[in-house]
């Protein structure tokens, strides 16, 4: 081929928004300037909005097609449409989000594919994700958060032109802890991560109050924000960028990108779900394409 690879951009599952997403996002083609792309998946017997085990298997489907296609050099990176992860379970018990899915068919640990949600507003990285409220203390490791910052700090460089990433990171206890009146995650677990990061030339900080690293006057501070959890880190994102919000996964070989959204069956077929955030997301993974080419 002369000129950029294609991106596979995935409808997700047919019966949710995706496919009417992509489909106004095709007619609006040559007005937004998008990167190439095509498309993966089919729509079989689904009614919108009507989420099945056909559906499911339709959107695993189109995501491993996706994934083929990168790995065998016909595209130049994944852009998924949103899934049920509940459904796609049905049939792969071992289903936990494309996510992971991405990393096991990169042949990368779980643990190094690491996602940052990234809007016009905001960057930030939860280290736990779907796990229980109550699990994430136990799952927080001083040797967890310093190895997913590298990757965060690697990548921010790499893929998004960032020579000297600033990296906030946030407590996991009100007020970060208030030096151990109020738990001592942030003394034992996050600070010692902070020092080990900052001793290897990373500009980490922190632990910072999750209540105020968001605010508007502190989001300038830094470049990413790191939170401890999957709702620290994704109701502020959607907050301030909730129709832009593009899910990035870090740590990977190849680049992948999604909108930052769900399947939102609720309204699925009725014509009014917006393309924002999928526009982003193609955008973005065809940014990081090219840079990963240039610097090939």
């Amino acid at each position: 081929m002369t000129g950029p690879l294609p991106l596979a951009v995935t409808i997700g599952d047919p019966a949710g928004v995706g496919p009417e997403i992509i489909r106004a996002i095709a007619v609006r083609r040559d007005e937004l300037d998008l990167p190439p792309y095509l498309v993966t998946g089919h729509f079989g017997a689904v009614r919108p909005g009507k989420p099945s085990k056909e559906s499911a298997a339709a959107a695993l489907e189109a995501l491993q097609h996706a994934l083929q296609l990168v790995r065998d050099g016909q595209c130049s990176g994944v852009v998924t449409g949103p899934v049920a992860k509940s459904w796609i379970a049905q049939i792969d018990p071992d289903f936990i989000g494309q996510t992971e899915f991405c990393a096991d068919a990169c042949n990368v640990l779980r643990t190094d594919a690491v996602m940052m949600l990234a809007g016009p507003s905001l960057r930030t990285v939860p280290m736990t994700v779907h796990c229980a409220l109550s699990e994430v203390s136990g799952k927080l490791t001083t040797d967890l958060i310093a190895s997913r910052c590298r990757i965060v700090a690697r990548s921010l460089q790499s893929d998004f032109g960032i020579a000297h990433p600033r990296i906030a990171i946030a407590g996991l206890n009100p007020h970060a802890g208030e030096d151990g009146r109020m738990g001592r995650e942030e003394i034992e677990v996050i600070a010692p991560a902070i020092v080990q990061l900052r001793t290897e030339g990373i500009d980490a900080t922190g632990p910072h109050p999750a209540d105020t690293l968001f605010a508007p006057h502190k989001r300038g501070s830094y470049d990413v924000a790191v939170a401890m959890y999957h709702d620290q880190a994704l109701v502020p994102l959607k907050a301030l960028d909730f129709d832009e919000g593009v899910n990035v996964t870090l740590g990977l070989p190849i680049v992948r990108t999604s909108p930052d959204h769900g399947t939102a069956f609720d309204i699925a077929g009725k014509g009014i779900a917006r393309p924002d955030a999928m526009i982003a997301a193609i955008r973005m993974a065809g940014e990081i394409a090219a840079r990963r080419a240039a610097l090939a």
